[in-house]
């Protein structure tokens, strides 16, 4: 049985998704919405730029270059992009990290760091590291050819390097202290490493994989403040056992989500939530946060209707 999803022109359920992040991200004590769809930020509250390490849901194009098995920039990819271009980005239209800076009213696209027609203006306002397939299990980096998440973080110091030459120290300091990182990854290291290759199912249970990923994760947070970075919110895993991929693979005949994902990815962000709450306290004057999108999604995906998305049976 295929189902056609037919989704309102309006991206209604991702922004809605992302709206709550930026919130979270920013820990706003008082915010709106402005009618033109951009998050009204507090005068006293300054956001000079965003910054990105991730996997596929963030990455707007830095494993174009790379020999790696997850690229993007052929079509259908970027099909609804702006000229009907692909870019690089996991996606028909714009990913996340884009509208997260487009609700800020930074900009409209954030630009991999591997772009090399980035500009000055574009490097002081946020960048993104991310790389498809990326995971907080070196394995899964690795499996795939992308850019390990450690890796990513060294192109963050460089990038620091980088603006220091152009703005100085003191312009530096005040860039890294008020930005926004923002972490996302996890889906691939569940969803390939350990469900897909199951190469991790010979050394580990779920419950201790799911260890291993927040180490991961920790490891990546104490990288980025090392660095520089004050402001630092981490997305959990998504309802992984929901991708049609997943639903194909595990979901039996009637493509229910996948259980055993799901349950890996609850496990990882109840461990992972605990962890960046008791993480904050070791880093002085951070900022780090757990960003729930496993349960907003799940609601759209439960929930369709009232988002109004339309389910279309083609075949039976």
């Amino acid at each position: 049985m295929d189902a056609f999803v037919e989704a309102p022109p309006c991206r209604c359920c991702l922004r809605l998704a992302v709206g709550m992040m930026v919130v979270m991200l920013l820990l706003l004590g008082g915010w709106c919405r402005e009618a033109t769809g951009l998050v009204k930020v507090p005068p006293d509250l300054k956001i000079p730029a965003v910054f990105v390490i991730g996997d596929s849901v963030m990455d707007t194009g830095n494993n174009n270059d790379l020999v790696s098995l997850a690229k993007c920039n052929y079509l259908p990819y970027g099909k609804d992009f702006k000229g009907g271009v692909a870019t690089g980005r996991c996606s028909n239209g714009k990913v996340p990290s884009d509208i997260i800076v487009e609700e800020l009213g930074i900009k409209e696209l954030l630009p991999p760091y591997k772009d090399r027609n980035l500009k000055t203006q574009d490097l002081l306002t946020g960048v993104n590291f991310a790389s498809a397939a990326a995971g907080y299990d070196p394995l899964t980096s690795q499996l795939a050819r992308a850019t390990p998440m450690t890796d990513q973080v060294k192109w963050f110091k460089d990038y620091r390097e980088k603006i220091r030459g152009i703005v100085g120290d003191e312009q530096t300091k005040f860039i890294m202290d008020n930005s926004v990182v923002v972490v996302v990854a996890g889906s691939d290291d569940i969803a390939n490493t350990y469900y897909g290759a199951r190469v991790r199912q010979l050394q580990y249970n779920v419950s201790a994989y799911t260890d291993l990923m927040v180490n991961g994760a920790s490891d990546i947070v104490k990288g980025l403040y090392e660095v520089g970075s004050r402001r630092i919110g981490v997305f959990g895993a998504p309802p992984i056992g929901c991708l049609p991929s997943q639903r194909t693979l595990g979901g039996g005949i009637q493509r229910k989500c996948a259980e055993n994902e799901n349950v890996a990815a609850k496990l990882f962000n109840s461990k992972l939530k605990k962890h960046l709450e008791q993480l904050e306290q070791s880093l002085p004057n951070s900022t780090v946060r757990y960003v729930d999108i496993y349960n907003p999604l799940l609601d759209v995906i439960v929930n369709y209707k009232k988002y109004g998305i339309t389910i279309i049976i083609l075949n039976a």
